[in-house]
């Protein structure tokens, strides 16, 4: 049986994640409400952004930026854009 979360993201019941994306209250209230395939978008974004905007997860500012930029994008609000980026068109596949 798999288990079920209300996403945040998504607004329904959807699959959970196998386990909390990290420890602490923050990775729990995570696992307890992100379903697992907004999570795995977020892991691809979160790629993105660290990449295309060259941030030094060494630095606090860039990790900070990261968590407020998950909360938005778990919550379905605006993010930040990469300048240049367009996604792929899926019709030409």
């Amino acid at each position: 049986m798999t288990n079920t979360v209300f996403c945040r993201k998504y607004k329904q019941e959807m699959p959970a994640m196998p386990r909390p994306p990290y420890p602490g209250p923050k990775g729990q209230t995570l696992y307890e409400t992100v379903s697992h395939q907004a999570w795995q978008e977020w892991l691809a974004y979160q790629t993105m952004l660290i990449n295309e905007k060259q941030l030094n997860m060494m630095d606090a500012s860039s990790r900070e930026y990261l968590q407020s930029q998950l909360e938005k994008f778990v919550d379905s609000n605006d993010l930040d854009q990469i300048a240049g980026y367009r996604p792929p068109n899926r019709n030409s596949i």
